[in-house]
């Protein structure tokens, strides 16, 4: 009999930012140490605030975005459980140019990297009235230095640079945020159509998590490949950076993660500033 044809594999985009914790997390199925059958994973680079956008209009099959931003996309997509950050007592910081209390920043001008961050949503939390100067997340060190804002949000390895530009710390969010609840703070999560069905859902998880346990395993052939994606960070920095925000809580937000995530969307739609209500789903496995 002839040989059946092989089933061509299903493509899955897989969009997530050009960053050394998400390039240390997708290390094994970027470079097929981890395998799916009849999955064939391309994957999308982009900054988050971009994919917070693109995910309004379901462009990709999965998708890294902000928790802030789940709530208007929980119609389309569903939360996986697995590929999450999340800071267990530390998180975005702002920074300012001279000292400055985090009392201080009312109608002070902050460079924000985008207004659908999670990190926004921490700090509009604990300043409503701060105003914010939305601009790239790779610029707001040097507008901050400059002065061309009074302070700057900081996500991603700026958190770890501030110092080398001598610039004050106001305030810890995810400091700020432990303080407040007792909880680690989520800042981005991975999300599904939901359009391709439990099924697939469940497959794509699964590989998630596998990528994500082969990191953690083999910390250093996945951090010699994350260092291309460091934004000339040193390794003794972009190791600290990627053992921050890649760890228990990626592997899987358990109860106490998944709580945090309501618990964060719950009180910013109490302060108006989510749908009321949001709809929160996680994928079940």
């Amino acid at each position: 009999m002839p040989a059946k044809p092989a089933t061509k594999a299903v493509a899955i985009h897989l969009a997530h930012s050009p960053d050394s914790d998400d390039a240390f997390m997708f290390y094994a199925l970027a470079t097929n140490k981890v395998r799916s059958p009849g999955l064939a994973f391309k994957h999308v680079l982009g900054d988050i605030e971009s994919l917070n956008q693109a995910a309004k209009n379901e462009k990709y099959d999965v998708t890294a975005i902000s928790f802030h931003a789940y709530p208007y996309l929980a119609e389309k997509y569903v939360l996986l459980d697995c590929g999450a950050s999340f800071g267990e007592n530390y998180g975005p910081l702002v920074v300012a140019a001279r000292p400055l209390k985090g009392e201080e920043l009312k109608k002070k001008r902050v460079g924000v990297p985008g207004l659908l961050t999670t990190a926004f949503l921490a700090l509009k939390l604990l300043e409503p009235e701060f105003v914010p100067v939305v601009m790239p997340f790779d610029q707001i060190l040097d507008a901050v230095k400059e002065e061309k804002v009074d302070a700057g949000l900081l996500i991603h390895e700026g958190q770890l640079l501030y110092q080398q530009q001598r610039l004050h710390r106001v305030v810890d969010l995810g400091q700020w945020w432990h303080e407040q609840t007792g909880l680690p703070l989520p800042l981005g999560g991975n999300a599904i159509r939901r359009a391709l069905g439990p099924e697939m859902a469940r497959q794509v998880a699964r590989a998630i998590r596998d990528s994500v346990n082969y990191a953690l395993e083999h910390r250093e052939e996945a951090l010699n490949y994350a260092m291309q994606f460091a934004r000339d960070m040193e390794p003794e920095l972009a190791d600290k950076f990627v053992g921050m925000y890649v760890n228990k809580w990626t592997v899987g937000y358990g109860e106490r993660g998944r709580k945090a995530v309501t618990e964060l969307l719950t009180r910013g739609a109490a302060a108006g500033l989510l749908p009321r209500n949001p709809k929160i789903e996680f994928l079940a496995e």
